[in-house]
């Protein structure tokens, strides 16, 4: 049931352990709101350009979107979204001269979301 979607800068194709970040972040979803690690999904996707602010270049971006079924309070969304960035910072390896922003947001699926 919880729909993942990654979006990453494509400066981060070498660096980002996305495997092992998946691999991960599965377990950490299904304990913290009482789910299967088997429902979980993620897809990557990969941005080949972003802007960040003013900046002239040298930032790379991760933004995670996290859907679950309704029913989980807020403050265990925001549990959740702030383990999320602290586990995402640990599968990325910094590279010189890139500025890393991450980002995460728990939210509801809409009540239309069926799955089979």
């Amino acid at each position: 049931m919880p729909q993942i979607t990654v979006d990453y800068s494509a400066e981060l194709d070498e660096s980002f352990d996305r495997p092992g970040f998946a691999s991960a972040l599965h377990p950490l979803i299904a304990e913290t709101v009482t789910t299967r690690t088997a429902a979980c999904k993620t897809r990557f996707r990969r941005v080949e350009e972003t802007v960040v602010a003013d900046a002239p270049g040298g930032d790379a971006i991760v933004h995670i979107d996290i859907a679950l079924l309704p029913g989980r309070t807020p403050e265990l969304r925001a549990q959740l979204t702030e383990a999320v960035v602290e586990l995402l910072a640990g599968h990325i390896t910094p590279s010189a001269g890139l500025t890393l922003h991450l980002s995460a947001e728990t939210r509801d699926l809409d009540p239309s979301y069926r799955n089979h």
